[in-house]
């Protein structure tokens, strides 16, 4: 298994975390590739691991970083003593961009081992990881078919002009290098991350849907609250600044956000806005289980959300915006409700019905029970039949 963070930092950790764990479980030897960092939770036999980078923290190293992140032969030269030490029959790839680079497919291929990659964002496509900018409205697609100076003209990555000519350098150097075609398979988590990343040539072809698993979670039928419920990132993208609006707008409608991040501050100036902070664990489906409904108000290349999953599990109705993987994920007025990605207004006056009509609320609550999603134990068993399918005999 490869991933640069080898702790539970996000949803793609989770994903690598709990997948190894099970497939270790069943009997198969797991080890891991990422970046040194002591709060790894997992590693392998050769107890070798990539440098650590950190674009946040600075330090003299940061000279050297606008080379490492296009191609780093520090990573190529580790991963070469793990697979020598390890010798695997696949190699599970997850995201690698920037930190760990494309350079350790290469080294990969010289041992003819194929690889299966995950594709948690369209990093394939997109330099920016998001299909988001500042100056296009909706998902943008400028930088398709190579065309990735719009990377640069628009300040893509941080809103940082260096940064984004490094993600369109890196972008355009292995397009040139047809790096991606040394893939064997990519899992998509979504139908429309499928058809976004198929943009890419070098995949054509190769690409598979598979929806995420979930944690088996047990609904204790808890009496619903009087509060509308945001759970995730605090951040731009993940249209909290339009919510914020939302709910300034409805200041009779109490607000529960449940998470972190860096629009934290403007999240505590809002009255009817009680900000839980980071939560998980039963605790996190307490609050969830509890809630009228939840909102998922993104306005970036979501793919396969976790915040919509766990909610239906817990039968929590979800009113979701238009945008990524989640209409696939919303039977529209059935298991909840979508609204037009970015509209504010929309979004206010979605919020006000559903949280009005506690009858479709309930009805809608009943229909999420007839959802499933695989556990991780199926979900596990659909990705041994994708090994078998590449691993020579």
């Amino acid at each position: 298994m490869i991933n640069k963070y080898l702790w539970p930092k996000g949803g793609a950790e989770t994903y690598v975390l709990k997948l190894g764990n099970h497939l270790a479980s069943l009997g198969h030897e797991v080890e891991y590739f990422g970046m040194a960092d002591e709060r790894n939770v997992v590693g392998n036999i050769a107890g070798i691991y990539a440098d650590n980078i950190d674009f946040h923290k600075a330090s003299i190293e940061h000279l050297t970083y606008p080379f490492r992140v296009i191609y780093s032969h520090s990573a190529e030269k580790k991963i070469h003593a793990v697979l020598e030490a390890f010798k695997p029959d696949i190699v599970h790839l997850n995201n690698f961009n920037y930190q760990l680079t494309p350079s350790i497919i290469y080294e990969i291929k010289k041992y003819n081992i194929p690889i299966v990659y995950t594709a948690h964002d369209v990093q394939l496509v997109c330099p920016n990881h998001k299909l988001r900018n500042e100056h296009t409205e909706g998902l943008c697609r400028k930088c398709y078919g190579g065309k990735y100076m719009n990377c640069v003209k628009n300040n893509c990555i941080h809103s940082s002009k260096i940064r984004s000519i490094l993600g369109a350098a890196e972008a355009w150097f292995y397009r040139k290098l047809h790096a991606y075609s040394l893939i064997d398979e990519v899992i998509c988590p979504s139908k429309f991350m499928e058809m976004e990343i198929e943009h890419n040539i070098d995949i054509e072809g190769k690409t598979k849907t598979l929806y995420n698993f979930i944690e088996e979670i047990e609904p204790e039928g808890k009496e619903r609250e009087n509060y509308v419920l945001y759970f995730g990132r605090y951040s731009e993208e993940k249209g909290i600044r339009t919510l914020i609006k939302a709910a300034k707008a409805l200041p009779k409608i109490q607000f529960v956000f449940a998470g972190a991040g860096d629009m934290e501050n403007e999240i505590n100036k809002v009255e009817n806005i009680r900000n839980m902070g980071f939560k998980s664990g039963n605790e996190l489906h307490d609050i969830i289980e509890k809630a009228a409904f939840t909102v998922l108000p993104s306005e970036w290349s979501e793919n396969c959300p976790f915040t919509v999953m766990e909610s239906q599990t817990l039968l929590t109705p979800v009113l979701g915006a238009r945008i990524g993987g989640i209409p696939e994920l919303i039977d529209e007025g059935v298991t909840g409700m979508l609204f037009e990605s970015g509209n504010a207004e929309e979004l206010t006056e979605k919020i006000e019905y559903l949280y009005n009509n506690r009858e479709l609320c309930r009805e809608m609550s009943k229909n999420c029970a007839s959802i499933s999603y695989d556990t991780v134990s199926a979900y596990a068993e659909r990705i041994l039949k994708i090994y078998s399918n590449h691993i020579k005999e």
